[in-house]
């Protein structure tokens, strides 16, 4: 595509005000929620839980050794809600401010693992908040669900259509592992990558940045589509909620193998080098997967980020929610500090690649002991 100066890019983005001078504002993060399940589920119980046993080193292989699941009372709708009163209660803000909010989970699972498409589970978390007088809609995109949030906020923001937002998203995905632990025979099936998720809710506001205040200095998105296949997600055939197939080596051998041209274009566009990013925060699948993602970048950048961000020991992968439960309890920890530059990489079933970057403020303040 091309954008407005008329150079050509792999990804539909939106730059930054600095970089689109076609558009009036920018917008940035403002405050984060995080809600994560009570229950710890390690990789050793599931794998004992296993109904046929197979000789899977799985701590080894993924680098996970736990993660949340829900409990009874617990599923997408109440993740989603709890993580969006998180945020509100780090905000300035309260949900009469919201004026536009995006659901972007995978899961709609409400009261139980009962899906609920209609009405969307938008409208059910903006009522239990209090946000009445936000538009609402559910928006899914496999696991770049809440980054794909963030990019149509950030639009509406720039172009002064909305000046506040919040995006949501609460995965009840554990019974994925329950229902490959009752299936997989050996590490070659496809449902081994379900065997590394788990449960998380979080949430994000967006608000028009203050002048001279950069916030979102890029946000693009494109889709591969020759990929569509390499996982597909269906109806459980042996208990309750779903099942997913993957073919886990070849998709990320080819988000490795795609995604630098389309990561090189997100840089440009900003004026940055790899090397200029402090933080990045990939898709958190594995332990593996994530440090040779990082070693394949500084081979064909010949740089590499000052820190890659890694979250999955004792989250697994969440989903929609991973760059987001990552950012909150680094925010959490103390880890940022103002004007760092952060990168989100989102590589998604589907094949989805998409690239959020901002700089780092005061958002570092309304967390850890500070707060």
């Amino acid at each position: 595509m091309k954008d407005a100066r008329g150079a050509e890019h792999w990804m539909l983005l939106e730059g930054g005000k600095d970089h689109r001078p076609d558009v009036p504002y920018a917008s940035r993060f403002e405050s984060l929620g995080l809600q994560l399940p009570e229950r710890r589920l390690t990789t050793r119980e599931l794998l004992e839980s296993t109904t046929h046993h197979p000789d899977i080193d799985l701590e080894t292989l993924t680098g996970i050794r736990e993660r949340r699941v829900c409990s009874a009372g617990e599923d997408s709708f109440t993740l989603a809600v709890a993580a969006a009163r998180d945020c509100l209660a780090h905000s300035r803000h309260g949900s009469a401010d919201i004026e536009l909010l995006i659901s972007a989970s995978i899961s709609k699972y409400k009261g139980g693992l009962r899906q609920q498409l209609e009405p969307p589970l938008s409208l059910a978390v903006k009522r239990e908040i209090g946000a009445h007088a936000a538009t609402s809609f559910d928006l899914s995109n496999a696991c770049a669900g809440m980054l794909s949030g963030v990019f149509v906020l950030n639009d509406y923001i720039r172009r002064g259509v909305i000046r506040c937002g919040m995006v949501v998203s609460g995965e009840y995905i554990s019974s994925l592992d329950w229902n490959a632990a009752r299936q997989i025979r050996s590490i070659w099936s496809k449902q081994l990558a379900s065997l590394t998720l788990g449960d998380a809710g979080a949430a994000a506001i967006l608000e028009r940045a203050p002048d001279g205040n950069p916030g979102i200095t890029f946000a693009g998105f494109t889709t591969l589509a020759e990929h569509s296949r390499l996982c597909l997600g269906g109806p459980a055939k042996v208990g309750p909620g779903l099942e997913m197939l993957t073919k886990a080596r070849t998709i990320h051998r080819v988000a490795i193998e795609d995604s630098p041209p389309l990561l090189a274009d997100a840089l440009a566009e900003t004026g940055l080098r790899l090397a200029d990013v402090d933080h990045l925060i990939m898709h958190q699948t594995s332990a593996r997967a994530i440090r040779k993602g990082a070693r394949e970048f500084a081979a064909r950048f010949g740089m590499s980020p000052k820190h890659v961000v890694e979250n999955v020991a004792e989250r697994g992968n969440t989903a929609s929610t991973t760059h987001f439960v990552a950012l909150y309890e680094y925010l959490e920890a103390r880890r940022f500090k103002p004007g760092d530059e952060i990168l989100l990489l989102s590589l998604a079933s589907g094949l989805e690649v998409g690239v959020v970057i901002f700089r780092m403020d005061e958002l570092v303040d309304h967390y850890g002991h500070a707060h």
